[in-house]
């Protein structure tokens, strides 16, 4: 048997790596480490779908039913807690009258009396521009916050003694904001219509809204796109006493 040494031109060497090769493995490395990460990251769910909007719009929803249901209960257990510092608390009658004129300013009793009620409403599917009016954008057939809180606005300058917008009575410290075509107002949400109803003197109701310049503009898009307006006069109205948290929530800075 003889060595290599004798072999015809010496012993054979193995070529190099090339530079392309490292590339094509490096390629084919990284290839195989996005599927691994698509792969766990789908867990078999379609990534080009909206399932985790839809998903996160229907947690919304189950919030806002939460968040009614808890309000509810609030509600209940402030009556008890109410009834019994009446009975219990030692007060005089004229502090008790105090109470209730605070009570009634503050809009967590109930409330009676002839109301206003106001109905907004997005433009029909695919609604048209009136003769002489551009053709209109997305944007024009929506309801936007600005419309809710011109309305909320005017029944106030009109002297309204208190306000309820969907089944919510207004406090102090709520704020009307929408967001996409949605109302977020106490942590609940609502789609349009959007009704706003505000006991108080109708004409002076009326006339305010009227005269405020928001509405005229918004009344503009109610001519051109269909927007919808409805303003209701009703004799007897009863709106519920405000129930929710009074505490403010605001930021604090980081220690």
């Amino acid at each position: 048997m003889s060595n290599s040494a004798d072999s015809p031109g010496g012993p054979v060497r193995r070529s190099p790596w090339r530079p392309v090769r490292l590339l094509t493995a490096a390629v084919f490395a990284l290839a195989g480490l996005i599927f691994v990460t698509s792969f766990n990251t789908a867990k078999g769910t379609n990534l080009r779908t909206d399932d985790s909007l839809l998903k996160l719009s229907d947690l919304i929803q189950q919030r806002s039913h939460k968040n009614a249901e808890l309000d509810e209960s609030t509600s209940a257990v402030r009556e008890d807690v109410d009834a019994l510092a009446r009975r219990d608390d030692g007060s005089t009658e004229a502090e008790d009258e105090k109470l209730r004129e605070l009570e009634a300013a503050a809009g967590t009793v109930k409330l009676s009396g002839r109301a206003v009620s106001v109905t907004l409403n997005d433009a029909p599917p695919h609604a048209q521009a009136a003769p002489g009016y551009p053709e209109p954008q997305a944007n024009d057939l929506v309801i936007h916050q600005q419309d809710l809180q011109a309305v909320v606005n005017a029944l106030w300058q009109g002297g309204a003694r208190g306000i309820q917008v969907m089944d919510q009575r207004l406090i102090s410290t709520s704020a009307v904001r929408c967001v996409g075509n949605t109302l977020i107002l106490q942590g609940r949400v609502y789609s349009p219509p959007y009704k706003v109803t505000a006991v108080g003197d109708p004409d002076r109701l009326k006339r305010a809204l009227t005269a405020s310049p928001a509405i005229q503009n918004y009344q503009l898009y109610v001519k051109a796109y269909g927007l919808g307006w409805k303003v209701d006069e009703r004799e007897a109205v009863t709106l519920p006493g405000y129930s929710g948290t009074v505490d403010l929530h605001y930021a604090k800075p980081v220690q």
